[in-house]
């Protein structure tokens, strides 16, 4: 039951650590999530006597060896189950001050349990391991191939059994180009590990859904109260503002075995937890609710390169706050970081870097680690007078359309940067909060990475500056979207929709834009696309196969209509969508139609399935 065995090992820094609590505390509990190596580290702390507490007879087993006065080191593990700690703490209570140092090991921390609160007790937390030392592991337990040792470091996340688990998926010859393959190996692995904690078909079915939805509410996840309950218990699972979630690494790689195992379904409730969020943003009232929704949002996102960049589910041990005085000197060397990063001419940058520091840090925020060091920066002004002259270098002939009052002003991004990819994303995800406050964003980038971000978040281009502000090849171009509380659910839509226009939306709630409607019926012969169609968000279409049937339906019903133009727009889309003409021309030319007519057929028919589609809802 205890521990991770192989190559899977915690780093030495955490180790002489604990080792210190332990000579100078007399009862420690050493806590951390399934496999992140606890029984590793305790036995590496010398000769101890050892208690497993959720084996029979534990507690008698326990009294006496508290009462063995030769032992040093008492270690108690597995003591994961609720009921057992009352029992621990009594027994602790009644061995006195003659008992040895006891060390407890527990996947949550002991004082998060009833009647522990005012012990003596002292915690330790066990921490993830570097990406460095995860790699190292992969490669001491002869993963030889760098994409092998690639594919164990991105999976683990600094998790011992994690990265153990899916090395061993590499030996039994899961391919490391099939991630999801080898990512079910791992996710049979925390579902064993998890043990008591999750008895029954259906609560291990519902930790997959929460892990695909990121964070889930019982209506989201279609559980009962007595479900949802027993999740909301289990070590791996977080209670938070939108529900329950499950935290990086477990999650990830839980969400790509269920996709690898199940595309359609994986898709379908994807789509269907985006239209949730959407209707849940569209009744926000506060300006915090709109944040966590959009976060969200962004968790939900179809485009990769958002995933990728803002990682919403990735944990960070970095603080933001606003930029004060003292910061002035950090700032400037991190943006000098961010200039030679980024490969441009370090005097131009440097010139206006000055530029914006002259009036102070105030349009600054600074990130630090856990030691306090200054990590991260972004540059975020409030559009207004006194900002004009450190943000129309950036924008040049686009100035006059943010700056001059003419459209809402907003948030202006002129630089973000961090070496580290968790804290940038953390800064990233800082500066769409502050949009979100300020109704709109405004960016100007010359990064291929930001300008793919920002694509990827269905921001507006508005083209390239005329100069090449930083000397590095190529000019900034200029990127904003709107944010207000009216704009935020068809943001939202968009950039949940992997297909959607810049300017189109993917919120179906007031009825569907046709080109929704066009899109689904283009992959009405295949699930796996059709899975993605924010028309499975309505609450009267029951997954993939019922939105099929109802698109069949309703195209056919459409062309026996009475009405002649609706007949003609249903047979339009019949013989294109069903019957898979192979283009519009062909189409129009089996019906013998005019090509202004074909397509003003198909407009109209289109439009008619999408208001049957709301009416059909409502």
């Amino acid at each position: 039951m205890g521990g991770t065995s192989g190559a899977a090992r915690p780093g030495t820094a955490q180790l002489t650590a604990l080792e210190r609590t332990v000579a100078t505390h007399r009862l420690v509990n050493l806590t951390g999530p399934l496999g992140s190596g606890k029984t590793w580290m305790a036995a590496r702390l010398g000769p101890a006597a050892r208690v497993e507490l959720d084996r029979p007879g534990a507690l008698d087993a326990l009294a006496r060896e508290l009462g063995a006065p030769s032992a040093r080191l008492l270690v108690i593990d597995n003591a994961d189950r609720r009921e057992d700690l009352g029992s621990l703490r009594d027994t602790l209570d009644q061995a006195g001050d003659t008992r040895p140092t006891v060390l407890v090991l527990s996947r949550k921390p002991l004082l998060s349990a009833p009647g522990w609160a005012g012990s003596e007790v002292v915690t330790v937390a066990v921490h993830p391991l570097p990406d460095a030392e995860v790699g190292a592991l992969a490669a001491a337990a002869r993963i030889d191939s760098p994409a092998g040792r690639a594919l164990v470091t991105s999976l683990a996340g600094g998790v011992p059994l994690l990265a153990e688990s899916a090395c061993r998926a590499l030996h039994d010859g899961v391919p490391p180009d099939v991630p999801g393959a080898v990512a079910d190996h791992v996710t049979e692995d925390i579902l064993r590990r998890l043990g008591r904690e999750l008895p029954g078909i259906r609560r291990r079915n519902a930790l997959r859904l929460l892990a695909t939805v990121g964070a889930g509410d019982e209506r989201l996840l279609r559980a009962g109260p007595e479900l949802f309950t027993g999740l909301a218990a289990l070590s791996l699972v977080r209670r938070t503002a939108l529900g329950l979630a499950l935290p990086d690494p477990y999650r990830q790689v839980m969400e790509l075995a269920y996709r690898w195992r199940r595309p359609v379904e994986h898709g379908t409730l994807r789509t269907r937890a985006a239209g949730y969020r959407a209707a849940q943003l569209r009744a926000a009232r506060t300006p915090v609710e709109r944040l966590r929704l959009v976060e969200q949002g962004l968790f939900l996102a179809g485009d990769p390169s958002v995933r990728r960049l803002l990682r919403p589910m990735a944990p960070s041990p970095a603080s933001i706050r606003p930029a004060v005085a003292a910061d002035a000197d950090a700032v400037g060397a991190l943006l000098h970081q961010w200039a030679l990063h980024n490969g441009f001419d370090p005097r131009r940058s440097d010139r206006l870097a000055e530029r914006w520091l002259g009036e102070g840090t105030a349009d600054f925020v600074i990130a630090r680690d856990e030691e306090g060091r200054p990590v991260g920066v972004a540059n975020l002004t409030v559009i207004e007078e006194r900002t004009l002259s450190g943000a129309e270098p950036l924008l040049q002939q686009h100035a006059d359309r943010f700056l001059a009052g003419a459209e809402p002003a907003g948030l202006f991004i002129g630089a973000a940067f961090c070496p580290d990819p968790v804290i940038r994303a953390q800064i990233l995800r800082h500066t769409l909060t502050l949009a979100v406050r300020y109704g709109r964003s405004v960016v100007s980038t010359a990064s291929p990475d930001y300008q793919s971000l920002l694509g990827g978040l269905r921001f507006r281009p508005h083209g390239a500056v005329r100069d090449d502000v930083y000397g590095g090849g190529h000019p900034p171009r200029v990127f904003s979207g709107d944010m207000t509380p009216h704009e935020l659910p068809a943001w939202l839509g968009r950039l949940t929709d992997a297909d959607a226009d810049a300017d189109g939306t993917a919120s179906v709630a007031a009825g569907p834009d046709p080109r929704l409607v066009g899109r689904a019926l283009r992959r009405i012969g295949d699930p796996v696309a059709l899975a993605r169609s924010p028309l499975l968000a309505a609450p009267h279409i029951a997954g993939v196969a019922g939105l099929r049937a109802w698109l069949d339906d309703a195209v056919r019903t459409l062309a026996q209509s009475p009405s002649p133009t609706e007949a003609e727009a249903g047979r339009v889309l019949r013989t294109y969508y069903l019957e898979r003409c192979a283009s519009h021309d062909q189409a129009a030319a089996r019906l013998h139609l005019s090509r202004a007519t074909y397509f003003r057929r198909l407009r109209h028919g289109l439009s008619v399935i999408g208001a049957r589609f709301t009416a059909a809802g409502e």
